[in-house]
C-alpha cells in the first residue's frame, strides 16, 4: 500500500509533523495541510500547503485539488487540524464555544467534504480524526473543547455509516494528554509519565489507514498509554 496520497492537516504542529513524516517514512506522497504561513521546518518527501483557512470551503477545496494533481488523486485523509481552550462556563462566553466548533468540527468537515469524491475513487480510501478522550466525560473549563470533540465523534460515526457501502472507512482516535512542548509549558508540574507520545499516535493513524484495518469503520478508538516504546 506504499505510494499512496496523503492529506495530514494540521501539519505543521508537532502531531501533524510525526503523523506526515511516518506515512513518508513508508514511501506514501504525502501533502501538508496547515493554517500557519510559513512552515517550521523543510519536508522534502511531500509538499506543503500553508495559509490554508479550512474553515473557508472554497480554500479546503482548492487544497484538496492541488494535492490530488500533484499526487495522483487522495487516498487517505488525516484530520488533525484544532486547537484548544480551556474556560469555564462561568468566565466564558459564546465566542469561545464558536471558537473551538470551527477549529476542531468545521474544519474537518470542509476539508473532507472536498476530498470524498477522490476518497470514494481510491481502492482503499481513510479517513482517520482526531477526538478526545476528554470528549466522553468533560471535566470543568472543558466544556467547549469537549463539546466539538464530541462534534468530531458524531460526524466519525455518521459518516462511516453514509460510506458503508463504499471502499471508504472512517475512524477517529481518542487521545488523552499528548506529550508536547506546549502541554509541558502549560502543565510544568504535572506527571508526564502516561501522557501519549505523538509518535505513538502516529503509528495507530498508520494501522487505521492500512488494509489491517479495512474492516474497522466508525470506530472511537482511545490512545490513553504513555509508553515511548
Amino acid at each position: 500500500m506504499s505510494g499512496r496520497s496523503i492529506i495530514v492537516t494540521g501539519a505543521f504542529g508537532v502531531l501533524g509533523r510525526v503523523v506526515a513524516a511516518a506515512f513518508a517514512n513508508q514511501g506514501d506522497r504525502v501533502a501538508r495541510v496547515d493554517f500557519a504561513p510559513v512552515a517550521p521546518d523543510s519536508f522534502e518527501r511531500g509538499l506543503d500547503f500553508a495559509g490554508i483557512d479550512l474553515t473557508d470551503s472554497a480554500m479546503a477545496e482548492r487544497a484538496v485539488a492541488d494535492a490530488a494533481d500533484a499526487h495522483g488523486g487522495v487516498d487517505v485523509l488525516v484530520n488533525v487540524a484544532g486547537g484548544f481552550t480551556w474556560q469555564t462556563v462561568e468566565e466564558g462566553g459564546a465566542e469561545v464555544w464558536e471558537k473551538m466548533f470551527t477549529m476542531n468540527l468545521r474544519s474537518n468537515m470542509t476539508i473532507t467534504k472536498a476530498a470524498l469524491p477522490m476518497l470514494k475513487r481510491s481502492p482503499a480510501g481513510r479517513i482517520v480524526n482526531i477526538g478526545a478522550e476528554a470528549a466522553v466525560q468533560a471535566g470543568a473549563g472543558m466544556g467547549a473543547y469537549a463539546a466539538s470533540k464530541a462534534g468530531v465523534h458524531r460526524l466519525t460515526e455518521a459518516l462511516a455509516a453514509e460510506l458503508a457501502g463504499s471502499g471508504v472507512t472512517v475512524n477517529a482516535i481518542l487521545p488523552s494528554i499528548i506529550d508536547t512542548p506546549a502541554n509541558r509549558a502549560d502543565m510544568p508540574d504535572a506527571d508526564t509519565a502516561q501522557w501519549v507520545q505523538p509518535q505513538a499516535i502516529a503509528d495507530v493513524i498508520l494501522f487505521l489507514a492500512s488494509p489491517a484495518a479495512r474492516s474497522i469503520s466508525g470506530a472511537l478508538l482511545p490512545v490513553t498509554r504513555g509508553q515511548s516504546t
